[in-house]
């Protein structure tokens, strides 16, 4: 981002190359609609890019970027509430296989018979689901904190709030999820 601020568009271009994917996926798993997405990406992207000649390296890159990402999705959200869509779970997640950091929601397959397939495709629906009901900022925490790897410090810039709020959001919601999971586990224990 330095070498952007210096006015390096090649740069720009690597930074859109590497961050593009991850980001569109966890906007994808924020708002819930592929191509308002794509669009909101496309405004992280632009907001980067008018930023910066202001841009001071205070954080790391990606704690600045998801965190334009998570307000602009927090925002989206609110503002089409009344929209409210159920996610597509057909939806495909894009990957970018060179750059080696980017986590995706497969379940990796144990069994090649179609039955596992099934089973594990209902697991993951179901788990997608519960977490599409947890509300906004419990929703991006924990997209943050386990699709993303972002540690707690950094997802407490993102969210901008201190790291015991963001625990404490994060016991709320992961308390949540095993409630709401609690079949998934008992059912996978038999």
């Amino acid at each position: 981002m330095l070498d952007v601020k210096a006015g390096d568009e090649q740069s720009f271009a690597l930074l859109l190359h590497r961050y593009r994917s991850p980001l569109v996926n966890f906007l994808y798993r924020m708002v819930r609609n592929r191509e308002q997405a794509e669009d909101l990406a496309q405004e992280v992207f632009l907001r980067v890019y008018r930023a910066r000649e202001e841009y001071v390296p205070s954080a790391k890159f990606t704690t600045w970027l998801f965190r334009i990402a998570t307000n602009l999705a927090l925002n989206s959200v609110r503002d089409h509430r009344h929209e409210r869509m159920e996610i597509s779970i057909d939806a495909p997640i894009t990957t970018d296989a060179e750059d080696g950091d980017e986590r995706t929601l497969d379940i990796p397959e144990k069994h090649p018979n179609i039955e596992q397939h099934l089973v594990d495709e209902a697991r993951r629906k179901m788990i997608l689901h519960s977490i599409n009901k947890l509300p906004e900022k419990q929703r991006a925490a924990v997209l943050l904190h386990k699709y993303q790897e972002l540690d707690y410090g950094e997802i407490a810039k993102i969210l901008e709030c201190s790291e015991s709020a963001l625990k404490s959001l994060l016991f709320r919601a992961y308390e949540t999820l095993r409630v709401e999971l609690a079949p998934l586990v008992a059912q996978h224990a038999k």
